[in-house]
């Protein structure tokens, strides 16, 4: 019978099948930050525990750090204190730390694939729920809790029930001005932020197929607003290309070994799923969310929906995103007016991303009384950026270009909303509160979508300054 990749790498790395009927998986790459590690390497000492296997455990600083004044110590002493803990946890226990002194400093879903931690076949955990990213190199991703990562630390093994598989296809071909970041706000809007429960998404077709790395690993990231457990797309030669000459991965002829198996734990033909869902990727336009979750959105050419529109069950949460967000049932959501625009997050903080959004920054300057940041999601990005003069790009067009980190993605650094304020970002959660301020709104969308919001003061079709 033909066989999925999760079927492949489950069966793996299943060490046994608990009585429970869940399984005893080995985590065979645990990635590690400041916010979620405090407490669990308390649990190790506490219980005079080792790490089991130190080896396959990294770690580095991002959620809490400032993206300006990055010298110790932080200003905020909660910051300064999570980072005490992670620098100190990381040398007793004899693991790696990738700190702002070793040049590969950055958000953890980034800097694993960058540096090839990341690669086919794996399961990979971190106590954060976007490690779902590191599904689009071909492996198994999910976030877990602290008490998750201490038992990882202490056994490098999980109780986990197996998901059911959804492959996800997307088909045609984008056009120009769409990009991955929209697609996977599509494919949320239409299966919805709860349509994933119980799933893993195998993501797939011709629009998935011709993507970059970079590309699907935005795709994963925002597995889980849709709520599957992880999502992933099949290694192939894209995969094999940009693992090619990483520090972590395979060299010389153990590469070449190394991609052969890589390549064989792809799906197969003719291999069964509990669901099929697919969309037109020719159909998909600019897209922008609207309300508090990420499936509340719409094209850009296209009009908030009423709440009588929505299904029952859903039309409560309609009508507190249309009062948070101060907007109207009918109203279109092209010009709605910003103060803050953000490219950067464990989403859109990569080098192509950055790229996209000079293209469009060349087309003017940061309208007036907008704050516009951009974050590069590590210190490689910001360094491969600024040599090809990206930055010198946006701080002419009036951006901010700063140094790298989960910034405002999440309200853990200096980098928040104020108030009221509409903020226009490339990150993936615009939950009440998620930016920093419980007042604040936030309007996903792609990097150069942010970046034509920010240069006219309000959400714009990107597809018109590209022209």
């Amino acid at each position: 019978m033909a066989r999925t990749l999760l079927d492949k790498v489950w069966d793996a790395h299943t060490v046994r099948t608990l009585p429970s009927g869940q399984t005893q998986l080995l985590i065979g790459l645990h990635l590690i930050h400041e916010v979620t590690t405090p407490q669990a390497f308390q649990m190790l000492r506490d219980s005079k525990l080792k790490v089991r296997m130190p080896e396959r455990t990294f770690g580095t600083l991002d959620h809490i750090i400032p993206t300006t004044d990055q010298a110790r110590p932080y200003a905020d002493p909660l910051a300064e204190e999570m980072a005490v803990h992670m620098i100190r946890n990381m040398k007793d226990f004899s693991l790696p730390l990738f700190d702002m002194s070793t040049g590969k400093q950055g958000i953890v879903h980034v800097i694993g694939p960058e540096l090839g931690l990341s690669q086919p076949g794996m399961t990979i955990a971190c106590g954060d729920s976007h490690t779902s990213t590191h599904g689009a190199v071909g492996a198994i991703a999910f976030g877990i809790g602290t008490t998750q990562v201490r038992d990882v630390l202490a056994t490098q093994c999980l109780s986990m029930a197996k998901p059911k598989l959804r492959q996800v296809r997307v088909d045609g071909a984008l056009a120009k001005g769409v990009y991955a970041k929209d697609v996977i706000l599509a494919i949320i809007n239409q299966l919805g932020v709860k349509g994933g429960v119980g799933y893993a998404y195998e993501y797939a077709g011709p629009v998935i197929d011709r993507m970059t790395m970079e590309e699907r690993l935005t795709v994963c990231n925002m597995s889980i607003e849709g709520a599957a457990r992880f999502g992933y797309v099949n290694p192939d030669t894209t995969t094999i290309d940009y693992l090619r000459g990483r520090q972590y991965a395979p060299a010389g002829a153990a590469f070449d070994k190394a991609a052969a198996w890589w390549k064989s734990v792809a799906t197969e033909p003719g291999a069964s799923f509990d669901d099929v869902a697919r969309l037109d990727g020719s159909a998909i336009e600019p897209m922008v969310t609207w309300g508090i979750n990420p499936g509340m959105s719409v094209g850009v050419s296209q009009r908030i929906p009423a709440p009588e529109s929505a299904p029952e069950a859903d039309r409560s949460t309609f009508r507190e995103a249309l009062a948070h967000m101060s907007f109207q049932a009918g109203q279109p959501i092209k010009g709605a007016k910003i103060d803050v625009a953000f490219v950067g997050s464990c989403t859109n903080g990569r080098l192509s991303d950055l790229r996209i959004a000079a293209e469009v920054a060349k087309k003017g300057k940061v309208a007036k009384g907008v704050r516009a940041l951009i974050v590069p999601g590590s210190q490689q990005v910001a360094r491969a950026a600024e040599a090809e003069g990206l930055h010198d790009t946006f701080q002419a067009a009036g951006f901010e270009w700063r140094k790298a980190g989960c910034s405002m993605c999440l309200g853990m650094n200096p980098d928040q909303l104020v108030g009221r304020e509409m903020s226009a970002s490339s990150s993936n959660r615009n939950f009440i509160g998620r930016q920093g301020s419980p007042t604040g709104r936030t309007l996903l969308m792609s990097p150069a979508m942010v970046a034509a919001a920010a240069i006219t003061g309000a959400v714009a079709d990107v597809r018109e300054i590209l022209k």
